[in-house]
């Protein structure tokens, strides 16, 4: 099965941003995973909230991409807190992350419940 893409939410300079709800993290993106196209990994935030009962890996895929040369470093792979646990991951390095075609793979340990959101970090401030 394809991984779900999950869109970006672009962080606006000088306003605001009303807090968005995410992607629901359910069974399907659990067995698929993630996938965050046409990425700029150096401007790109993930949130990823938990909503298990116990602690839960979320797991950023080290690249394939031909820009991937430190992707010999591996995955990065973190706890996120059980019970309404919050982490954020990011920005990313193109050289280790970029999957082919401009995209970040992003993966769940059995169980996770919760939200992802992808925020885009503005270019120029």
């Amino acid at each position: 099965m394809p991984r779900t893409a999950v869109p970006y939410t672009p962080l606006v300079p000088n306003n605001h941003l009303t807090d968005p709800a995410g992607t629901t993290i359910d069974a399907t993106l659990v067995t698929n995973g993630v996938v965050i196209n046409n990425v700029d990994p150096e401007h790109t935030l993930i949130r990823v909230t938990n909503t298990a009962g116990s602690a839960k890996n979320v797991t950023v895929k080290a690249g394939s991409g031909t820009a991937a040369w430190m992707a010999g470093q591996g995955d990065l792979v973190q706890s996120v807190a059980l019970t309404s646990g919050v982490e954020w991951l990011g920005p990313f390095t193109s050289a280790r992350f970029q999957q082919q075609g401009s995209k970040l793979h992003v993966d769940f340990a059995s169980g996770h419940t919760g939200a992802i959101t992808v925020f885009k970090l503005p270019r120029a401030l």
